[in-house]
């Protein structure tokens, strides 16, 4: 029988079917290994993923620590606000949002158009930008409403770094703003170990803002919601059933900072700058003989709540580029000369030396002669024959000049620097410079030059090189009001955790007892009370440069001096200071130190283009010095028929503002405020006092400009 070619085709197949049989099988093995490795391996890694995509993370902002003066008043705090933002991921039509958007918010929907494109293409879609904060109550409201239609829009609540004082001493609270991409990886090199800086972070930027940055900014907390596939907010089950990944995280507060500063002292001395007839521009230290600052002001200034809000381009151009360098902190950035202010260091080196004793008569005419070239006093009279205390008292230059030959630089060095001039004070702020005190030394190894005999006149009357911060001058008339015991300054007076434990705490340093004579270059008590004596003729003598400047019932002690913004000829040096244009005039240096006997404070101002430190500087330091003795010293004070004191015209301008009718007339144009704006204002300036009697009239050419330091002529 024949077999059919049908009957054999099954065994011919059978190999084919066994390939199919091998192939089918390794196709089902590699499908359930992948679905082991995804499941079984990776299972919860990709559960993860997966509830990443469902939930929302939103940042909790961390507050930042708030700030105290020395009595536990607020000079920096927080307030919370709400801000708009467009999360570009979600956004389907960006112009139909932004139109949306910018008709609540009273903007041009193409402003908003571009600061979205803007901070997509810095940033990447991910992050969202913020379109307007500080919103008020009824532009929540409206935005809320416009949540539904606009995939990406949201409302978000935010901390708001908030500086009751305004203006006043931004520079030395400084402000904070939002880090940069590329400083967070400086950062996070710079920190490392101590914290980890993420984009939208914000920073301190400048003074203690910056300085004690990772103490006060606390760790920001994190929470969860559900979303949609358009990141909208899902109305669902609570998010905790997702797990772990869902539980929120409480934000941490930053540390609370307490500071040696007074706030009512900061006020007033704020004020006299603001009042002053002479300058509104330079600087201001007050502290304690024991370091502790009370006061800090640098002139002009800006207001740091701007740049919590967000500076602008032109506001940030004006700052940068105005003359008077409102940004940098005067304080302990910028350095002088110190003019006649100087003579007081130079007179206790040239008694310690034993050039000269307190009664020692020392010739003084107009102009001396050294080598070819004339050195002039400030008066064309000059001073005659005195002794230390007037020398002191009139502010002779040639005094001093002869001071200057007869020890030379090295030696002043040696002596001065024990005050601590040219050098940090170490106080806890960034960006102290050290200012300057030459020797023969350092002009050969940064100028190349030797030492000419010629510039020891000039160093001993606080010109040449010498440079020095308001910082250093007030706590080195500090060592001669205590003879002889410099403090480091110090502003920080405790950092405490949110929970009331005290992180750090600040006590009186010691540098030096000046007096020691285990001290090479040592300074006998006896001498600083010979300088201590000119000292207080200067504020009470009948010849003191500061003469017109009392308090009533209190003496102080103190020097005025003059720096130089350039160099006159000898035809030049007794014009009038006043009829030249501004950024020729000198500026004014005006140190004191009070009560006079027994001091406990010291203060320093810098008047710049003031002239004079008699009528630039001298007036804003009594004011400060008469703050402090209403506060701390009222017992001490007696009434005057028309004289008040900062404090006293402080009070009376607030009480007039509590009038009834004033209040009445303010309600009716004061506008509603939303909760981040309603910030506490700077308080007014008060009043001006009563005018002063006339303090030229019987005085003559020299009284009036005893404390101009004149420079010898060029060439």
């Amino acid at each position: 029988m024949q077999i059919s070619s049908q009957d054999a085709d099954p065994k011919s197949l059978q190999s084919r079917y066994k390939m199919l049989y091998i192939a089918v099988g390794f196709f089902i093995f590699v499908i359930i290994t992948r679905l082991w490795f995804l499941q079984i391996m990776h299972g919860n890694e990709l559960r993860t993923f997966s509830e990443q995509n469902l939930l929302k993370e939103i940042r909790i902002p961390a507050p930042r620590g708030i700030i105290y003066d020395r009595e536990g008043k607020i000079l920096v705090e927080n307030l919370t606000g709400f801000e708009a933002t467009i999360s570009p991921q979600y956004t389907e039509d960006l112009e139909a949002t932004s139109k949306a958007v910018a008709k609540v918010l009273d903007m041009a929907w193409k402003k908003v158009v571009k600061k979205v494109k803007k901070s997509r293409r810095k940033d990447g879609p991910f992050r969202p930008v913020i379109i307007k904060d500080n919103l008020t109550r009824d532009e929540v409201f409206k935005l809320a409403l416009l949540k539904l239609d606009h995939p990406g829009l949201d409302i978000k609540e935010n901390i708001l770094r908030t500086y009751p004082l305004g203006s006043n001493g931004a520079q030395f609270f400084g402000y904070v703003g939002e880090i940069s991409k590329k400083q967070i990886p400086v950062y996070n090199e710079k920190f490392a170990n101590q914290h980890v800086f993420k984009q939208g972070d914000i920073i301190g930027r400048s003074g203690l803002e910056e300085t004690l940055d990772l103490h006060l900014r606390g760790h920001d907390g994190l929470s969860f919601v559900k979303v949609d596939a358009k990141g909208r907010e899902a109305a669902s089950e609570s998010t905790k059933l997702l797990g772990p990944i869902s539980r929120p995280q409480r934000a941490i507060p930053g540390a609370n900072l307490t500071l040696t500063i007074d706030r009512d002292l900061q006020q007033a001395a704020y004020n006299a700058f603001q009042e002053s007839e002479k300058t509104k521009t330079g600087a201001l230290v007050m502290l304690k003989t024991n370091g502790e600052v009370l006061a800090w002001i640098s002139t002009p200034s800006f207001d740091p709540n701007e740049f919590s809000r967000g500076i602008s381009a032109k506001l940030w151009s004006t700052l940068v580029n105005d003359p008077d360098k409102p940004l940098r902190n005067k304080v302990l950035q910028d350095h002088n000369p110190p003019g006649s202010t100087f003579k007081p260091f130079v007179a206790l080196a040239a008694l310690q030396d034993g050039i000269i004793t307190k009664d020692t008569l020392v010739n003084a005419p107009w102009r001396i002669k050294f080598g070819s070239r004339y050195y002039h006093d400030h008066t064309r009279s000059g001073q005659g024959q005195v002794r230390l205390r007037e020398a002191i008292e009139r502010s002779s230059n040639v005094f001093f000049y002869r001071q200057g030959i007869a020890l030379g630089v090295d030696k002043m060095y040696n002596y001065i620097s024990q005050l601590g001039i040219g050098e940090k004070t170490g106080i806890d702020l960034i960006n102290e410079i050290p200012g300057l005190l030459p020797n023969s030394k350092w002009k050969k190894e940064n100028i190349g030059e030797e030492w000419q005999p010629g510039e020891n006149l000039t160093v001993a009357i606080g010109q040449s090189y010498v440079l020095t911060t308001p910082l250093q001058m007030a706590a080195a008339y500090a060592a001669i009001g205590t003879k002889g015991k410099l403090f480091k300054p110090f502003i920080v007076k405790s950092l405490k955790a949110p929970d009331g434990r005290i992180i750090k705490e600040n006590k009186p340093k010691l540098v030096r007892d000046i007096s020691d004579p285990k001290n090479e270059h040592h300074i006998e008590k006896r001498h600083f009370e010979a300088v201590k004596e000119g000292l207080w003729h200067v504020a009470n003598g009948d010849r003191g440069t500061a003469k017109w400047w009392k308090i009533p019932g209190v003496e102080f002690a103190g020097k005025t001096g003059t720096a130089q913004v350039r160099g006159f000829s000898s035809d030049q040096i007794y014009d009038k200071c006043e009829e030249r244009p501004r950024e020729q005039r000198h500026h004014g240096w005006f140190i004191a130190y009070a009560p006079a006997e027994n001091p406990e404070i010291a203060v320093a101002v810098l008047a710049e283009h003031a002239c004079h430190g008699s009528t630039g500087g001298a007036p804003i330091a009594r004011d400060a010095i008469w703050a402090y003795m209403e506060k701390y010293k009222p017992e001490m004070l007696k009434p005057h028929k028309w004289l008040k004191g900062p404090l006293q015209r402080m009070r009376e301008a607030k009480e007039k503002d509590k009038d009834p009718k004033k209040l009445k007339k303010a309600q009716k144009k004061k506008k509603p405020l939303n909760q981040a704006s309603n910030q506490i204002s700077s308080p007014p300036p008060p009043p001006k006092p009563a005018p002063k009697p006339n303090t030229e009239s019987g005085s003559s050419t020299e009284t009036q400009n005893q404390d101009t330091t004149a420079t010898q002529p060029a060439g």
